[in-house]
């Protein structure tokens, strides 16, 4: 079941869609059946890639979390009763 993106002839709206079996896609946007399906880049994930990408979601969740204990420390100061 393949994602493809399609440009409707009729009012320029570029949408993609789930085209399931033999479903006839149609225009979101008019319900038109005039339409030009588009070249989609694929999306390939190399091992390098991914590394890069796991590397840069700790370091974002490890600021947070520091960002989060620091707030949270503040708090406990502030409201030491």
């Amino acid at each position: 079941m393949p994602i493809y993106e399609y440009r409707c002839r009729e009012c320029s709206h570029e949408f993609e869609l789930l085209v399931r079996g033999s479903m006839t896609p149609a225009c979101a946007s008019c319900g038109s059946a005039e339409l030009d399906r588009l070249i989609s880049l694929p999306r390939v994930h190399s091992d390098a890639r991914r590394e890069r990408s796991l590397a840069a979601a700790k370091k974002r969740d490890a600021k947070l979390g520091s960002e989060r204990t620091r707030a949270q420390r503040e708090y406990e100061l502030a409201h030491n009763d």
